[in-house]
């Protein structure tokens, strides 16, 4: 071992120029997929950390429809509590309002106030989910309807402790919604792997009170999450058929049938289609370990390709061994052995890499990753280096092992032709998967690109929204009025709590002359004020928008276009809807807007005219302005709402929130693309270095007999500049049809232009050209009589 280690020192400091590329080849490609593993840990480990994950399910939705199955989280208000209570494998059950529907609420002890994000929740959810309680009991704290528990960082926040804070009145209040609790428990703060994000949660008992929330309860209404635990030993196939139907089976005009899925699952496996979930962030988990695989085989490659290029400087030492009796097992360990102490040195310096890119990583991706050394963790890191390392050193171990002792001592080496393709296939290979990449990229840009200018149907541009709150619940009309005579503010209204982006409102329940009675149409719908389809720019195919100088509007309805393809009807302006049983007007169309993201087609929508039931205003405001604008809306708010802190945001921020993955994943492709064609071509720098360090008798002899400088540069740029253009045939296909599936998941994308592929195919090109030009124009300016001097 000793002798070995030796030998790899001094063979470190002979070919220095090879050591190095391989040092920070394999450190940057081991960098590289040390980060995508940290992220692809996490990614995995979402909400698996519950103690009965196992037996922790969602329930779901899937609505039947004449278009197709479409499924949903939501669900009847009562069909969590009513499963636990009915059906014998259900151990707990918990309904569940997402934070993220109400935004912030309004908390207040006393003179001490604050804004934090809520849940109505069942009495058995801390039975449910493992968030551990500081104070309180899992089955007692959400028991009474004015109950609240809160999480160790809210508590600091109200009380600046956590110690003797159960059992304090606070009062919540949401919209002109508001009620006085008990905090009858405190539970640690979330942990970074938990999609749920929340700062409280109030009993579901609330949601259910007439009182506060004048809800219809009914099976026909989809409104909570529903979360179970099944009994241990529970057939989930069985269960999955028990239930399938029990919706129906309380009221047979739901139309809407039940299914589970694990809960750790949905995080990673949220996307639906015909009623199965198919896909989605998990798509992005493979596509980045596949990336890491490829990244760590191209820094490979150039350690084979460099190992093996310099087989000839080497092949004394093996005909020298093997003459002396040692056997091609102790070679193979020697040059195995070599190739895996760079790669751990590598490992230590990509580890330090790591740990100074962590922080800009953790921002791109929205991660709190952290590099906790721990045993796991390491034994991990050794296992991908020692994957690195036998992968990296396998062939030239097993090539240069293979030498014949005698003709080797005679100081020849014949390079076979097989050989030689073995070489310029691993270049191919790695400039292929590089094309691939810089084409990935720009396609990735150029539909991101796309999203951004995408004529939406509506201006989202400039437009602030916040929720009614205080006073201006109580007088909504003259708040907006008032606020429409702010300088810079063009126009405002307001509409029902569902954003105008990704609006998750939703009815069955339409009928209209000429709808076949086995006809299941979704339509999305939206209680909007006077003045919102202008405030937002919607433009109206035919017919008119709501208005006051009409009269009565209220029996009135505006469908889009969609709708009316759907509905079939011609000239529907006038006609009679049958909406909730109630006999409504159309009173106009609207040309076809996104109200969901481009992954989803235009689906039908209805505007209903109903002032008491918006909530969230929007406004429009001047173009350059937008500062001293809102700063004049804020001191408004402020005198009319006082105690109240004035919290908006852009309609442009929600609408770019739905492309957050997308983003991120052309932000890492850029930087990953830009490592795969950095660490190829340090490969190609080595390479044509060492082709013209070979090749300097035959330069010198060729320049003594005229050949030119630019003759000698094309004699050794040519070879480099064919396997380019084979890695360019076979990579642009391959390129076409990976981006061509990506799209595929957008309904609305951009066409896939020849230029894409041809013109990136030149660029790396060029990039080889500068690689290796940079040698070949070293190597033909070398004066022959240096190069000769020995003959």
């Amino acid at each position: 071992l000793r002798h070995n280690l030796l030998l790899i020192y001094r063979n470190f400091k002979r070919f220095k120029s090879t050591f190095f590329i391989n040092l920070i080849g394999l450190s940057t490609g081991l960098a590289c997929s040390l980060l995508i593993y940290l992220w692809v840990n996490d990614e995995m480990g979402m909400d698996r950390f519950h103690e009965k994950d196992g037996r922790l399910y969602q329930v779901m939705t899937n609505h039947h429809n004449t278009a197709g199955i479409e499924t949903m989280d939501a669900t009847p208000d009562l069909l969590a509590e009513t499963l636990a209570e009915e059906v014998p494998e259900v151990e707990y059950g918990a309904a569940v309002t997402p934070s993220s529907w109400f935004g912030y609420f309004n908390l207040s002890y006393q003179d001490n106030k604050t804004k934090a994000m809520g849940e109505f929740v069942g009495k058995d959810f801390f039975n449910i989910f493992s968030f551990p309680l500081v104070h309180g009991n899992a089955s007692q704290v959400l028991i009474d309807k004015n109950t609240v528990v809160i999480s160790e960082k809210l508590a600091m926040q109200m009380f600046n402790t956590t110690d003797h804070v159960v059992g304090k009145v606070i009062e919540w209040q949401l919209l002109h919604f508001k009620n006085q609790v008990t905090i009858t428990g405190i539970y640690k703060t979330l942990p970074s792997n938990s999609s749920e994000k929340f700062d409280f949660v109030l009993s579901f008992e609330s949601w259910k009170d007439p009182a506060l929330f004048n809800f219809n309860l009914s099976w026909g209404n989809f409104n909570p999450s529903a979360y179970i635990i099944l009994k241990e030993g529970a057939d989930i196939a069985q269960f999955q058929t028990k239930i399938e139907g029990f919706v129906k089976g309380k009221d047979k005009n739901a139309g809407a049938t039940l299914l589970v899925q694990p809960y750790s699952e949905k995080y990673l496996f949220g996307r639906y289609e015909n009623g199965f979930p198919v896909g989605s962030r998990i798509e992005y988990v493979r596509l980045f370990s596949i990336i890491a695989i490829i990244i760590l085989l191209i820094a490979c490659i150039n350690f084979m390709n460099l190992s093996t290029a310099k087989a000839s400087r080497r092949v004394k030492e093996v005909g020298i061994k093997k003459a002396i009796g040692v056997g091609r097992k102790a070679l193979v360990f020697q040059y195995l052995g070599e190739s895996l102490l760079i790669t751990f040195l590598s490992l230590i310096m990509a580890i330090l890499m790591v740990d100074l890119i962590l922080p800009q990583f953790n921002q791109i991706t929205g991660k709190l990753l952290t590099l906790h050394l721990n045993g796991s963790l390491i034994l991990s890191f050794l296992c991908i280096a020692l994957f690195t390392g036998l992968i990296a050193g396998s062939y030239p171990a097993l090539y240069l092992s293979s030498f014949n002792p005698a003709t080797v001592l005679k100081g020849k080496l014949n390079t076979s032709v097989g050989e030689l393709w073995a070489r310029k296939g691993l270049v191919l290979f790695q400039f292929s998967l590089s094309i691939m990449f810089i084409v990935s990229v720009v396609v990735v840009y150029k539909q991101l690109a796309f999203i951004q200018t995408k004529n939406l149907g509506f201006s989202k541009d400039n437009v602030i929204h916040f929720l009614t709150e205080g006073s201006v619940t109580k007088s909504l009309e003259p708040f907006l009025e008032e606020l429409q005579g702010i300088p810079g503010v063009v126009q405002a209204s307001s509409m029902g709590l569902q954003n105008i982006i990704n609006s998750q409102g939703f009815t069955g329940d339409v009928t209209w002359e000429g709808k076949k009675p086995d006809e299941k149409v979704k339509f999305g719908i939206l209680a909007v004020n006077y003045g919102m389809l202008e405030t937002l720019g919607i433009k109206m195919a035919s017919g008119r928008t709501f208005s006051r100088e009409f009269g009565a509007d209220s029996s009135k309805l505006i469908f889009n276009e969609a709708a009316m393809q759907m509905m079939r009807l011609k000239d529907p302006i006038g006609k009679v809807v049958n909406l909730w049983g109630n006999n409504m007007e159309i009173l106009g169309v609207a040309s076809n807007f996104h109200f969901q993201s481009l992954h989803e087609p235009v689906k039908p929508f209805i505007f209903r005219l109903k002032p008491q039931d918006t909530e969230m205003i929007m406004a429009k405001i001047e173009v350059g302005n937008e500062e001293e604008t809102i700063s004049r809306i804020q001191d408004f708010y402020q005198k009319y709402n006082p105690g109240f802190v004035f919290d908006y945001k852009f309609l442009d921020e929600d609408f770019q929130a739905q492309y957050v993955a997308e983003k991120r994943v052309g932000i890492l492709s850029k930087y990953f693309a830009g490592l795969a064609i950095l660490i190829s071509c340090l490969g190609l720098f080595g390479l044509a270095a060492f082709t013209a360090e070979r090749r300097l008798k035959e330069i010198g002899i060729r320049k003594v007999l005229g050949s030119s400088e630019l003759g000698i540069i094309y004699l050794l740029t040519s070879d480099f500049t064919k396997i380019v253009f084979v890695a360019m045939v076979i990579a642009l296909p391959v390129s076409y049809f990976i981006t061509q599936y990506w799209l595929d998941s957008f309904v609305f994308k951009i066409e896939l232009k020849w230029w894409y592929f041809i013109g990136t195919g030149l660029m790396a090109l060029l990039i080889a050209w500068l690689t290796v030009g940079t040698q070949a124009i070293k190597a033909a300016r070398v004066n022959p009589t240096e190069c000769l001097k020995d003959e």
